[in-house]
């Protein structure tokens, strides 16, 4: 448990690097004009390195090197902004249907001068659902139960890639849920607890990838 900014400093030098300077000006951002058009809770503020960034940043760990990254349903940036500060080899879209939100993602991207390797698209998962399986890593932070959010995303997954969904404590429960359905698909899901840093909580998450051939 993080429990002062020093020591959320910390943290975030050793995850971010040379991208430090710009994950804490993301984090202003999200103090500030996130706060104040409704995309982050004020109670929130004092904590978003360890409610938020750390928590999202954590998925780097089961992103394959080099891959195009979607993060579905992208709200304020997480956990497709923290990802890509932390690993630049990734190219990364934000997709969001919400025209404030994509107009605060804009903005974030083009004040951290992220445009090279992340971009903002305007639209909803289930639309982009049939696109020929373009991204190696299909993640999302709370965005639907398992089973709605494959059903929406898994024709974005590439044939070796992977969908990874953030999630609490219903992690195990959500993928049993979804057993039937994914055996349909050829899809077999597991649960994995990746941290940030070995100061950090674990972030659970559910991954999806293709059912082995036999199976």
């Amino acid at each position: 448990m993080i429990e002062a900014d020093a020591a959320a400093g910390d943290i975030a030098s050793d995850v971010f690097g040379p991208g430090l300077a710009t994950a804490e000006a993301y984090v202003e951002l999200l103090r500030t004009v996130g706060v104040e058009w409704g995309l982050i809770g004020p109670r929130e503020s004092a904590r978003i390195w360890e409610r938020h960034i750390f928590n999202s940043v954590a998925v780097r760990e089961v992103v394959a090197p080099g891959v195009s990254v979607v993060d579905v349903g992208s709200g304020a940036g997480l956990p497709g902004i923290p990802l890509a500060i932390a690993r630049p080899d990734l190219r990364v879209t934000l997709l969001e249907p919400l025209l404030r939100r994509v107009t605060f993602l804009e903005r974030v991207v083009s004040e951290l001068a992220l445009g090279e390797r992340v971009r903002v698209v305007r639209g909803r998962a289930e639309d982009w659902g049939q696109e020929d399986g373009r991204f190696g890593a299909v993640v999302s932070r709370a965005v639907a139960p398992l089973d709605r959010l494959v059903g929406w995303t898994r024709g974005l997954r590439s044939p070796g890639g992977a969908i990874l969904a953030l999630k609490g404590s219903r992690a195990e429960s959500e993928v049993a849920a979804a057993a039937a359905m994914l055996r349909t698909w050829r899809l077999q899901a597991d649960v994995v607890e990746v941290r940030a840093d070995v100061r950090c909580e674990a972030t659970r998450v559910a991954r999806v990838t293709a059912l082995a051939r036999g199976k």
